[in-house]
């Protein structure tokens, strides 16, 4: 088990060192969820066992038989007149494996046509993008599971259009006290087609690690996540220093002192989130993003920028979640997700 493990471990962070130099861009939306409980907590990888359908998206190694035959609808309510929808279909076949499929769209609405004074004509356009995601899961032990997503993703914008492929792969590992242990490489791939550019856009890779614990005497998981591996410096220049971060005599940037600098960074890759059990049929979830919150703090009011939360209830067959991310003062989308298995619908 322990060779399995090591395999495991090096095969991902050899995929760090080919991948890491490349930039967000084009599929940004690749990291973009609809899922009511990983926006909740954090919105990244869910390094927790159970036969949630939602938490797998960024963790194909969670995939297991539980989620068979399982069904999950969900919408984002975005800003403006974006909104986004995902469903998502489990399967488990004997000696195969058990598969999870996802197709999620994103719709920008309508776009009114300008020429390059400004000058607006009445027709319209329309933006959108799509996932398909395919994803298989395997459990080789009791403390160890892996799992890899196939992923299909392609972006229409007018006339234009682009198209890319690309693969996750996971792992998973419980302790022998129950702590779940989870590290995955995100959207490996490259763009195979555009019709737009004079180049290939590069896909946002990312590498996350998970850690999560259900506490002994309380009905409470604690979930820690360490965002962007594969980068340890996530700052940037604002070239419209909000923050004063230039003196305005000098024109240089003032320089924070070796341990603030640490600290900044370390945290910019942090996520932490709890979920809080009431009884069987009420589920209560927070997470803080503190990266999120960095990028999109206003100096002026910053609010609770990179705090989520969100509720779980279960009606009859059917598990019922909504939650909020405050991803700027100006607001914040509602996630909402309905969620059952249709083998509760079989009569015994």
């Amino acid at each position: 088990m322990r060779k399995k493990l090591y395999i495991l471990l090096v095969f991902l962070s050899l995929l760090s060192i080919g991948f890491a130099q490349q930039k967000d861009g084009t599929y940004n939306f690749l990291n973009m969820t609809s899922s009511s409980r990983v926006a909740a907590l954090g919105g990244t990888i869910l390094p927790i066992y159970n036969p949630d359908i939602q938490s797998v998206i960024y963790n194909p190694s969670l995939i297991n038989s539980t989620m068979s035959n399982s069904l999950s609808l969900s919408y984002v309510d975005y800003y403006t007149d974006i909104s986004i929808g995902s469903i998502q279909y489990g399967r488990t076949f004997n000696k195969i494996g058990s598969f999870v499929g996802t197709i999620q769209y994103n719709d920008y609405g309508d776009f009114f046509y300008a020429d390059e004074n400004g000058i607006i004509d009445e027709a319209t356009f329309s933006a959108s993008n799509y996932v398909i995601n395919i994803g298989w899961g395997r459990q080789l032990n009791d403390k160890l599971s892996i799992g890899a997503n196939l992923k299909f993703a392609g972006l229409q914008f007018e006339n234009n259009s682009s198209f890319a492929i690309a693969v996750d792969v996971a792992g998973s590992y419980v302790s022998k006290s129950n702590w779940v242990f989870s590290l995955a490489a995100l959207n490996i791939g490259s763009e195979l087609h555009n019709n737009y550019q004079g180049f290939n856009s590069k896909l946002p890779f990312k590498m996350q690690a998970g850690l999560s614990k259900k506490l002994e005497h309380l009905p409470l998981t604690f979930i820690f996540v360490y965002d962007n591996i594969q980068k340890w410096d996530l700052g940037y220049d604002d070239p419209l220093d909000l923050e004063n971060n230039y003196d305005p005599i000098t024109g240089e940037m003032k320089k924070k002192s070796k341990l603030d600098a640490f600290a900044d960074n370390l945290l910019s890759h942090v996520v932490v989130a709890g979920e809080l059990n009431l009884g069987k049929n009420l589920t209560l979830r927070l997470g803080y993003n503190y990266g999120l919150r960095k990028n999109m703090i206003s100096p002026t009011k910053k609010g609770a920028v990179g705090l989520s939360y969100g509720v779980a209830i279960n009606v009859y067959k059917f598990n019922i979640s909504y939650s909020r991310s405050e991803m700027h003062i100006h607001g914040s989308p509602n996630y909402i997700t309905i969620s059952t298995n249709l083998d509760s619908f079989k009569k015994h």
